[in-house]
C-alpha cells in the first residue's frame, strides 16, 4: 500500500538532522565572531586616529546643542524609567500623589500626572502637525507617480519636428552652439570632459568649447591650458579662460565667460561639469526642440551613472536621482513646461538667459535661480528623458554631506529672494501657487521638516511620554510604501529598500540643518564646496587611464609640447616629487561626525525605554533607525580610506 511506503521519519533520524543544524550553527559562531571583532575593531580604530575637530563647526551649531540636551534629559529619563521598572512603578497609573508611601514614588508619580494632564497634548500637537505635512507630501509625490505612470502608459514624449529628427549637413539647421565647461580644481577628470566636449559631432565651424578654469592651482592651470592647446592643434574650436579675480563660484565663472564679445554670435549655450562627457550626439538630440518653438528657453537631459554600484552610499544616491529625473523633472516637464535646471547637462537659448537677468551670484544654486527667473519671463523647459549624459555620484559620505547641504541650503535662499517677484509676476495664479506651495515649500521646506523632526526627535522622545505615541501606520506602512514608490525607477534597487528608507531619515538632519541655515541665512549657508571627484568616467578607456596613472605620463606630455609653459610645468612636478614630508599635501582619511553620533545615542536610548513598555515596531525601528545613525556618524558608508 501507498501508506504503508512512506515511512514516517524516525527519532535517529530527527536526532541526526538536529544534529546537523546544531553543528551549523556551531560553525557560524566563530565567523559571526570574527566578523564582529573586525567590525568593533574597525570602529575603535576609527574613534582612536579620528580628530573631531576636523568637522567643520558650521555643519553642528544650535543644533548640535539641542541634540546634546535631547540626549542629557533621554539618558536621565532611561535611568528614572529603569529604576521605576524594577521597583514596579511603572504599573502605576493615575494614583493619588498622596496616598503614596515615600517621596520618591511621590515624585514620580506627581511627573506621571503632570506628563499626562500638561506636556503629552503639546507633544500631541506638534506630532499631528508633522503627520499632516507628512501626508500632504505623501499625497504629492503619489500624484508624481501616477503622472510618470500616465506618461509610459500614453507613451508621450516631446515633440520634434519629424524631418528634424535625423539632422543632417543639408538640412541647415546647425545654429551656433557656445559648449562651456566650468571648472575648479578638477584635476582628475578635465581632460576626460575636454575631450568629450570636443568630440561632439556638429559643424565644427558652428560650435566653440569654453574652459572656464577657475583653478588656484598654478599647475593644473597649465595642464589645463595644454589640453585645451593640444585639442586646438587638432582643428577644434575652443579657448580657455582664467580669472584673476574669481568671485560668485560658479555663477561667478559662467557669468564671466557671458560677457565675451563674440557670444553674441551664437544662439544656444550648452552647459556641462566637469565630470559630464555627453555622447557624440548629444546636441543633434537636444537642439532640435528648439526649432520651430520659439517660447523654448532650456532643453534638460538625464544623468547617467558610471560608479553608481560603487559602493552603498552610490547606490542608495542612484535611487534619489533616478526618482528626481524619472519621475519629478520628468511629470513636471511634461504637464508644467517647469522644473529646476540641473546645472550642466542642459542647453539654454542664449536670448533666454539675457531676459531674464542672466547668471547671478546671490545664491549657492545658481542653477535652479536662473531656472526660476526664466520661467517667470515665461520660458518653457523641455526634459528629454532618453538622452543621458554620463557623469558620477560622490563616494564619500563627506563630498556628499556637502553636496546635500548645499543643495538644500541654497533654495530657501533663493526662495527669500524670489518671493516678492513671483507674487508680482506677470503669470497666472496656478503657477505662482505651484511655484510657491509645491516647488519651494512643500519640497524644499516641508520635507527635510518633517522628517527630521517627527523620525529623530518626536518619535524618541514619545518612547518617554506614552500617551503621545505615535501609530505604527505613521513610523512604518506609510514610510515604506513611499519608498517603494521611490524605488521604481529603479526596480534592480529593491534589494536596498531598507537601508535607502534608514539612510534617507539619517539624511534628514543635515537637509534639515542645510534648510533652516538658507532660509534664516546662518553661517554655512553661502558655503561653496567643490564635489570632489574620482575620475573614474575615464575609466572605460584604458589607455588614457594608463596614461594619466603613469610615473611620468605628465612629464612626457609636457615634452611633447616644446614651449615656455611646458618646461616650466616640468619643473614644477619636480619641485612636487622632490618636496619634503612635511609640505605634502594633508593624508585623506575617514572622519567622525558628532552630530549624527549623538543622534544614534539618542536613537539607540529610546530603544531601550521602549523595550521596558514592550512597543514592538516602535523597538525595531528605533533600534535600526539609531545603528543606521551610528554607522554614517562613524563615517564607515561610502568610500573607506585605509
Amino acid at each position: 500500500m501507498p501508506e504503508e511506503k512512506q515511512k514516517s521519519t524516525s527519532p535517529k533520524q530527527f536526532t541526526w538532522f538536529l544534529l546537523l543544524k546544531a553543528h551549523r550553527i556551531l560553525a557560524a559562531v566563530p565567523w559571526l565572531a570574527t566578523t564582529l571583532y573586525a567590525v568593533f575593531g574597525s570602529i575603535r580604530k576609527r574613534i582612536a586616529t579620528s580628530n573631531t575637530n576636523e568637522e567643520d563647526p558650521l555643519y553642528r551649531g544650535r543644533l548640535y546643542r539641542l541634540i546634546k540636551l535631547f540626549l542629557a534629559v533621554s539618558v536621565a529619563a532611561l535611568l528614572v524609567e529603569i529604576f521605576a521598572y524594577f521597583n514596579e512603578w511603572i504599573l502605576i497609573s493615575r494614583v493619588n500623589p498622596l496616598e503614596v508611601g515615600n517621596l520618591v514614588q511621590w515624585c514620580y508619580v506627581a511627573w506621571l500626572d503632570f506628563r499626562a494632564d500638561y506636556v503629552a497634548p503639546l507633544i500631541v500637537a506638534l506630532s499631528n502637525f508633522c503627520i499632516v505635512l507628512f501626508l500632504i507630501q505623501s499625497l504629492d509625490r503619489l500624484v508624481q507617480c501616477l503622472g510618470c505612470f500616465w506618461i509610459k502608459y500614453k507613451k508621450l514624449r516631446p515633440v520634434v519636428e519629424e524631418e528634424l529628427r535625423d539632422i543632417e549637413v543639408g538640412s541647415g539647421f546647425f545654429p551656433m552652439v557656445l559648449v562651456q565647461i566650468p571648472m575648479c580644481n578638477e584635476r582628475e577628470v578635465y581632460e576626460q570632459s575636454i575631450a568629450a566636449a570636443c568630440q561632439l559631432d556638429w559643424p565644427r565651424d558652428r560650435f566653440l568649447v569654453q574652459i572656464l578654469d577657475d583653478s588656484d592651482d598654478d599647475l593644473l592651470q597649465h595642464l589645463i591650458r595644454d589640453e585645451v592647446m593640444a585639442w586646438k592643434d587638432k582643428g577644434v574650436n575652443i579657448v580657455y579662460r582664467h580669472r584673476f579675480i574669481r568671485t560668485g563660484y560658479k555663477a561667478g565663472n559662467l557669468k564671466s565667460a557671458m560677457a565675451c564679445d563674440y557670444v553674441k554670435n551664437y544662439e544656444f549655450v550648452a552647459i556641462f561639469d566637469a565630470d559630464f562627457q555627453p555622447n557624440p550626439d548629444f546636441l543633434k538630440l537636444t537642439v532640435p526642440y528648439f526649432k520651430g518653438n520659439p517660447e523654448v528657453g532650456l532643453v534638460q537631459a538625464r544623468w547617467s551613472f558610471v560608479n553608481k554600484d560603487e559602493n552603498l552610499l552610490t547606490r542608495l544616491q542612484y535611487i534619489n536621482l533616478c526618482f528626481h529625473f524619472e519621475v519629478e523633472q520628468q511629470v513636471n516637464g511634461m504637464f508644467l513646461n517647469f522644473f529646476g535646471f540641473n546645472g550642466t547637462a542642459g542647453v539654454w537659448r542664449i536670448k533666454a538667459l539675457e531676459d531674464s537677468g542672466g547668471w547671478l551670484e546671490r545664491t549657492t544654486v545658481e542653477d535652479m535661480d536662473i531656472a526660476v527667473r526664466a520661467h517667470l519671463n515665461g520660458w518653457k523647459f523641455i526634459f528629454v528623458n532618453d538622452v543621458r549624459v554620463l557623469c558620477e555620484l560622490p563616494e564619500s559620505y563627506e563630498a556628499y554631506k556637502k553636496q546635500q547641504h548645499r543643495w538644500h541650503s541654497g533654495p530657501m535662499q533663493l526662495f527669500r529672494l524670489c518671493l516678492p517677484t513671483i507674487l508680482t509676476a506677470k503669470i497666472s495664479t496656478w503657477k505662482k501657487a505651484n511655484m510657491i506651495f509645491l516647488f519651494f515649500l512643500l519640497r524644499k521646506l516641508v520635507l527635510p521638516f518633517y522628517s527630521f523632526t517627527l523620525f529623530c526627535i518626536i518619535l524618541p522622545v514619545t518612547m518617554f511620554i506614552p500617551e503621545a505615541e505615535l501609530p505604527a501606520w505613521v513610523i512604518c506602512y506609510v514610510p515604506i510604501t513611499m519608498s517603494i514608490l521611490n524605488i521604481l525607477p529603479a526596480p534592480k534597487s529593491f534589494p536596498f529598500l531598507m537601508p535607502y528608507l534608514l539612510f534617507e531619515n539619517t539624511m534628514s538632519v543635515t537637509k534639515f540643518n542645510a534648510m533652516i541655515s538658507g532660509l534664516f541665512q546662518l553661517g554655512s549657508a553661502y558655503e561653496w564646496v567643490v564635489t570632489k571627484k574620482t575620475g573614474r568616467a575615464s575609466e572605460s578607456d584604458l589607455l588614457s587611464l594608463a596614461e594619466r596613472e603613469s610615473k611620468n605620463g605628465s612629464e612626457d606630455k609636457i615634452q611633447r609640447r616644446l614651449s615656455e609653459s611646458g618646461l616650466e610645468m616640468l619643473e614644477k612636478l619636480k619641485e612636487q616629487k622632490t618636496a619634503p614630508v612635511g609640505v605634502m599635501k594633508k593624508k585623506k582619511r575617514n572622519r567622525i561626525y558628532r552630530k549624527e553620533l549623538a543622534l544614534a545615542m539618542l536613537l539607540l536610548t529610546a530603544a531601550l525605554r521602549s523595550l521596558l513598555s514592550a512597543h514592538g515596531i516602535h523597538f525595531y525601528y528605533l533600534l535600526f533607525q539609531g545603528l543606521s545613525f551610528l554607522i554614517v556618524g562613524l563615517d564607515l558608508i561610502g568610500e573607506q580610506v585605509s
